[in-house]
């Protein structure tokens, strides 16, 4: 069984319907600029230079971007002919606006985020001699679209070793310009880094994560301002913004010593449950990973099979209080068929099993992204980063050398 990361709603819309619409008004706007590249140039003179010719006060100023199928994915510079500019405005479909800078010389601004695709742009500049001007683009469409999904889910509280995880549906070979999209604040100043790894599924992720364990009540806020950013090769463009928010709850850490068949849960470093367990069989594949893997979701009663793990038709059983450790299906759960063997030996498929009562207390106890550092001689190896979150069996020099700027 397997439940996919949890989703937020985007800051942006999906489509770009109004971003169409929207065009033919920046082509009346602006029936073509003075530009030093991108786009089509029409044949009339820009509403500049033909407000020159009847002498009215304008500002002559070039855009770089230019008429219906201007290129996306790059930053909109706007120049002054001559004079100084003292505002610029680029505000595409929606009224969203493109923040900016003037150089020191006062003669060009350019945006600080690119140009979203299939956006109809209008440009106003103000000089400092007062006088205005404005204009106007349409950048092209895409043929492919990126889209991702996010974890933890918005506005949720989450155990401390949980790391904001990013799934990408496509491929990211420009993995520098996605990152460097994403902005994460953080209420405490907690610090930490992305790592980029290949998940379970088989497709490109990214996670960040601090060096330890987060603090509780920390706030975390994910600005990811992807709109217009290329993924590269095989990977299409992203065209929507996307944000999530969430809370670092109580320290929690359930210790599994898998020597000792044990689980003990502890909170603010205080033993809350000693409970005996049994983990997996050793000696092959229904041994159980050790090393810090994190709790990703708490999925009560369900089916469980072993043909789904690559174990043939060893079982086939409801479960109760199960809790996902791994993609792969490590779960800690109710096992009362393994009862001879709890607190004194590891004989399961894999999970670590407890009783009816001690798997239903803790399940009421423990929140997801609570870390399970599991630990023994016999198991089969130690839980990998993209299988479920084992982001934290990297030292924090290995895992910032996974950032794309490590």
């Amino acid at each position: 069984m397997s439940s996919a990361p949890g989703s937020v709603r985007p800051t942006g819309p999906e489509g770009r319907t109004a971003r169409h619409v929207l065009a033919a008004l920046a082509v009346v706007l602006a029936p073509a600029l003075t530009a030093c590249g991108g786009g089509q140039a029409g044949d009339h003179p820009s509403p500049v230079r033909a407000a020159a010719a009847h002498g009215a006060p304008a500002t002559a100023i070039t855009v770089n971007l230019r008429g219906t199928k201007a290129t996306p994915g790059v930053p909109v510079e706007v120049t002054a002919e001559s004079g100084r500019l003292r505002t610029v405005s680029v505000r595409g479909t929606g009224d969203e606006a493109l923040t900016g800078r003037i150089s020191a010389d006062g003669r060009t601004w350019t945006s600080d985020r690119v140009a979203a695709p299939s956006t109809a742009y209008t440009v106003e500049v103000q000089g400092t001699d007062g006088r205005s001007d404005r204009a106007g683009f349409t950048t092209a469409p895409v043929d492919k679209v990126n889209k991702l999904s996010l974890a933890p889910g918005k506005n949720t509280t989450v155990g401390i070793a949980q790391p904001l995880s990013i799934v990408f549906d496509h491929p990211v070979a420009n993995k520098a310009a996605v990152e460097k999209a994403l902005r994460v604040t953080t209420s405490d100043g907690t610090t930490g880094a992305w790592g980029w790894l290949r998940d379970h599924s088989g497709r490109d992720r990214a996670d960040w994560r601090p060096e330890h364990y987060w603090k509780p009540g920390t706030r975390v806020t994910l600005a990811a301002g992807l709109d217009g950013i290329d993924s590269g090769p095989d990977g299409g463009w992203f065209v929507r913004d996307y944000a999530t928010t969430f809370t670092i709850g109580s320290a929690q850490v359930a210790k599994v010593d898998l020597d000792r068949h044990r689980l003990v849960l502890l909170r603010e470093g205080r033993k809350v449950l000693d409970l005996p367990v049994s983990g997996g069989t050793p000696g092959g594949d229904k041994a159980s990973w050790r090393g810090t893997a994190v709790l990703m979701s708490k999925e009560g009663t369900i089916n469980m099979r072993s043909e789904t793990v690559g174990l043939g038709d060893a079982y086939d059983k409801m479960v109760d209080w199960s809790m996902r450790l791994t993609w792969s299906g490590m779960y800690v759960h109710a096992a009362p068929w393994n009862a001879a063997y709890f607190g004194v030996a590891n004989r399961s498929s894999g999970c670590i099993g407890l009783s009816d009562a001690n798997a239903e207390t803790l399940y009421g106890q423990v929140r997801v992204g609570d870390p399970f550092e599991i630990t023994g001689a016999d198991t089969k190896g130690t839980v990998a980063d993209g299988n479920g979150y084992g982001d934290w069996n990297l030292s924090w020099a290995e895992w910032k050398e996974r950032s794309a700027f490590g």
